[in-house]
């Protein structure tokens, strides 16, 4: 394995990070901080508990669903993008660097990016809702999963946008409202039976119960099956991945 060039992609694209260190880090954790806001503090008050839980920290783990999973689209798919967009990854493509080395690389420091933005975003809460971690290895064991999926879901993007815009219509359009729609201000279990069922389809749904569960022990789906639907979600973007490399596919002029 070429670790050099491992090294070399992970430190160029962690230093455009702390080049943008606001655009990366400082804008979603204010973000996020207005959120904590709006529904902890000023609606999360006037609400009951869920599940034994207050309000306002039932919907952490939701929020930072929310910006990881944005954040680790964002941060790969305009990693490899700018490469595709300047002509540079022909270079990429004839260095003795291979598919998978290129992918740890980008993958790698996405993630990195995506998982130092959920540990801000927790210790920002600190501030706005009390909250407690009942198994904090879970918890980091779902970060670390979640940012490493959909950093490869967002390196597929990356590879497939022909122009800038491209690379926003997927989380703006689907990730996003999925992700509203998946249980990150609400449990499921609050629905009438028939959208309870339905929101079973909705992929978001057991990233945000399991990520839940690690905090508070309460989940909307055993959590088992969310690690399962999160590893064949990965299964299914390192497959896409390894064939959009071995076919060429928007990488041959």
């Amino acid at each position: 394995m070429n670790i050099p060039a491992i090294h070399a992609i992970y430190r160029f694209e962690m230093a455009r990070t702390f080049r943008t260190l606001t655009q990366s880090i400082v804008s979603p954790v204010l973000s996020t901080s207005l959120y904590f806001v709006v529904f902890g503090a000023a609606i999360g008050s006037r609400m009951g508990d869920i599940g034994g839980t207050s309000y306002g920290a039932f919907i952490i783990p939701g929020l930072i669903m929310l910006s990881l999973l944005n954040e680790s689209i964002s941060n790969a798919s305009f990693g490899i993008y700018l490469p595709k967009w300047s002509g540079t990854i022909y270079e990429l493509l004839s260095a003795p660097v291979s598919p998978f080395e290129a992918v740890l690389g980008y993958v790698g420091a996405a993630s990195t990016k995506s998982v130092l933005l959920g540990a801000l975003i927790l210790l920002t809460a600190r501030f706005f809702v009390p909250y407690h971690i009942i198994h904090p290895i879970w918890m980091i064991a779902f970060l670390l999963l979640t940012a490493v999926t959909f950093s490869l879901f967002g390196f597929i993007i990356g590879l497939w946008a022909d122009d800038f815009q491209k690379l926003q219509v997927i989380p703006l359009m689907v990730v996003t409202p999925l992700t509203f729609l998946g249980g990150a201000f609400y449990s499921i279990g609050m629905l009438p039976p028939f959208w309870q069922k339905a929101a079973l389809f909705n992929p978001v749904v057991y990233l945000i119960s399991g990520f839940r569960w690690s905090f508070y022990g309460q989940s909307d789906v055993n959590v088992v099956v969310s690690v399962g639907m999160t590893m064949v979600f990965l299964l299914l973007c390192a497959m896409a991945v390894a064939w959009i490399f071995r076919s060429g596919y928007k990488l041959r002029a």
